[in-house]
């Protein structure tokens, strides 16, 4: 009888594991599939607003990923679907003119918007987060590491005055050809882009590089 409850138990838990991992894995990808067709509307500002049929971004592609599947898989990678569109369309043409290059995004908003604790903004689907790009020891682009304890503390991240953490070297270049596309997929929709936050210190390495 005891040798059957504990089978029993122990089928729970790996059932409930694997239900767990699907979820994980696969949910934002479903939520997508099950997303209604309505325009997004941003009502309101980003530090006191809401969103309506947000719209979530894909966990990954040809040459970005989320920064993390829980993250998505909560929701908290919702924009308006005019900013989903630049988004996805600047990363498209990334990847035909810059091949090499890995991206990764990071908070955006809820799928209705409002308070999104720890950010002051991101509450209309109008504010999205990207981690800088870098290149490891080799020179090679690759993603930003983000643990499962830097889910919610990413922002803390230490990059030195060079762009330096560990054999990480942020690469400029590429943060300045993803706002370059960023901007001109934008421009095509019809939109713009009103703030782009980055440590004051790295806007001349920033202007230092070739498309800067």
């Amino acid at each position: 009888m005891l040798k059957t409850k504990i089978r029993f138990f122990a089928f729970l838990f790996l059932s409930g594991c694997a239900v767990t991992f699907i979820m994980v894995w696969f949910g934002n990808s479903l939520f997508i599939a099950f997303e209604s067709d309505a325009p997004s509307r941003s009502v309101g500002s980003t530090d006191s607003g809401r969103l309506e049929n947000g719209k979530r971004l894909p966990t990954s592609g040809a040459n970005f990923r989320a920064y993390s599947r829980i993250g998505t898989l909560l929701g908290r990678n919702s924009v308006h679907g005019l900013v989903r569109t630049v988004i996805l369309e600047a990363y498209a043409t990334l990847a035909e003119t810059a091949p090499d290059l890995t991206f990764v995004y990071a908070e955006a908003s809820w799928p209705s918007g409002g308070p999104m604790p720890p950010h002051r903004t991101h509450m209309n689907g109008l504010s999205v987060d990207f981690m800088v790009p870098v290149r490891d020891g080799q020179g090679n682009s690759v993603p930003l590491p983000t643990l499962p304890l830097t889910f919610f503390f990413w922002h803390l991240l230490d990059f030195d005055a060079k762009g330096r953490l560990g054999d990480l070297q942020i690469d400029f270049e590429a943060i300045a050809k993803h706002l370059d596309a960023l901007q001109h997929t934008a421009r095509t929709r019809g939109i713009r882009i009103d703030l782009v936050v980055l440590t004051p210190e790295y806007l001349p390495l920033l202007w230092q590089t070739p498309t800067g």
